[in-house]
């Protein structure tokens, strides 16, 4: 918990609260239904939570927004970000019916809200979100294919709708269909912790 203090300070008694009450929430549920690697759990708050929340370093969310996580998987980046963003809409999907069950729950016993959690494949949703987060589901022209029809047209914040994938290693080949137009950013630019020093965050306008 107090990795994630040290970069965010300034949260409420409230964020705080939810926060502290991940850790325990995922060992139950991993203990029933593994949805983090269990070797992982020892460096969950490093590894998932301030990961996730690396893309609020980037973009402070308008009051508002409506956000999808795409491939949630156990919840993340959404969960972490719906506790930080307590005025904007998240909605965590996963084609997997056991994961979304995990995140219901957390949902639910954190009092979050403003999330919900729905099982669904991204090809076969209808909605529209400002953007579409991710931690590496799948290559990025695949991811795109998939998912830019949730793009909606409108503008509100501070970048174009569009994409904000978290991946870590060489990504190179991967972005470069989309060289003219993307941004990435080296999350070790925000955090000291060496497990950042390959994690990138991208942001693809849609």
């Amino acid at each position: 918990m107090d990795i994630i203090l040290k970069y965010f300070p300034g949260i409420t008694p409230l964020q705080k609260e939810q926060f502290a009450a991940l850790k325990a929430l995922y060992e139950d549920w991993n203990s029933k239904i593994n949805v983090i690697s269990r070797k992982d759990m020892g460096n969950f708050y490093l590894h998932h939570v301030l990961h996730s929340l690396a893309i609020a370093k980037f973009l402070t969310f308008t009051d508002g927004s409506e956000i999808i996580d795409v491939g949630t998987g156990g919840g993340f980046p959404g969960i972490p970000l719906s506790i930080l963003f307590p005025k904007v809409h998240f909605l965590m999907l996963d084609s997997v019916a056991k994961k979304i069950k995990v995140v219901k729950a957390v949902i639910q016993e954190i009092d979050l809200q403003n999330a919900e959690a729905e099982q669904s494949r991204s090809e076969n949703y209808k909605g529209k979100f400002d953007f579409i987060i991710s931690r590496a589901v799948t290559n990025l022209p695949d991811f795109l294919k998939q998912t830019r029809h949730l793009v909606a047209s409108q503008q509100k914040n501070a970048v174009p709708n569009g994409i904000l994938y978290l991946k870590g290693g060489n990504i190179d080949m991967e972005i470069a269909p989309f060289r003219k137009k993307i941004f990435t950013a080296n999350l070790s630019q925000w955090f000291d912790e060496t497990f950042f020093d390959t994690k990138k965050l991208i942001h693809l306008p849609v």
